[in-house]
């Protein structure tokens, strides 16, 4: 009974590697394709969005310590 369960997760992991390395050359076959034949890549065009920096507005300077502060410390 062991050897049966064992033979059906053995056959269930195979299939599974089977169905993902097939999802994963439909998504990336013409890339593997172009790299064989030494071709570049025809990219997609997407647009892009316009991208906000952030600026700093206000930074401050460093506060020196007065020799109290130190002592106090």
């Amino acid at each position: 009974m062991i050897a049966a369960l064992g033979t059906l997760v053995f056959l269930g992991t195979l299939w599974l590697l089977v169905v993902v390395g097939a999802a994963v050359l439909e998504e990336s076959g013409a890339k593997i394709a172009a790299a064989l034949k030494g071709a570049p890549v025809q990219q997609p065009e997407f647009a892009s969005a316009p991208v906000r920096l952030r600026v700093r507005a206000n930074l401050r300077k460093p506060i020196r310590a007065n020799a109290e502060w130190r002592a106090a410390a």
